[in-house]
C-alpha cells in the first residue's frame, strides 16, 4: 500500500537524516490523515491508493503553481525549495503516460462508453479518473476530451 511505502519512506528519511525529504513526507502524512478525517465525517471509509494518488498529484499541482509565483517574483531558493518538494512526492507516482498514450486512452475510453458530445464530458474524464489515476494530467486530459468530443 501506498501509505506504508511513505510511512516507510518517512523512518529511512529520518535515519539518512534527510530533512527536506523528511519535511516533505511528513507533510504528505499529514494531508493523508486530514483528508481521512474529512471522509470519515462525510461517512466514508479511509481513501484508497487511486484517491491517495490523486491526493498526491494535487499536491504536486499547489507546488508547480508556486514555483510559477516564486519565479516571478525573483525567489529562486524558495522555486528550488518547491521543486525539491515535488521531486519528492512524485517518486510515488506511477510513471506518467505521455501524450500519445493519453490521446490513445482518451480514445478507447470515448468508445468504450459511446461518449457523442460535449454533455457526455463527464462520464468521460470519469472513467479516465477510475482506470488511469495517477498516471495523467486531468487538466490536460480535460481539454483533449473536450477537442475529441467537440470534432
Amino acid at each position: 500500500m501506498l501509505r506504508d511505502d511513505i510511512n516507510n519512506a518517512v523512518k529511512d528519511a529520518m535515519k539518512a537524516k534527510d530533512e527536506r525529504k523528511l519535511s516533505t513526507l511528513r507533510m504528505v502524512n499529514s494531508t493523508i490523515k486530514n483528508a481521512d478525517i474529512d471522509a470519515r465525517g462525510q461517512g466514508k471509509p479511509p481513501l484508497s491508493d487511486a484517491d491517495l494518488l490523486g491526493l498526491l498529484q494535487k499536491m504536486i499541482k499547489q507546488r508547480q503553481e508556486s514555483v510559477e509565483l516564486y519565479d516571478k517574483g525573483g525567489r529562486a531558493e524558495l522555486a528550488a525549495q518547491e521543486r525539491e518538494e515535488i521531486a519528492v512526492i512524485s517518486a510515488y507516482l506511477p510513471k506518467q503516460m505521455s501524450d500519445d498514450e493519453v490521446k490513445a486512452a482518451i480514445s478507447a475510453i470515448v468508445a468504450e462508453t459511446g461518449a457523442a458530445g460535449i454533455k457526455d464530458m463527464g462520464k468521460v474524464i470519469g472513467a479516465l479518473k477510475a482506470k488511469y489515476a495517477g498516471q495523467m494530467d486531468f487538466g490536460k486530459a480535460s481539454g483533449l476530451v473536450k477537442a475529441a468530443l467537440s470534432a
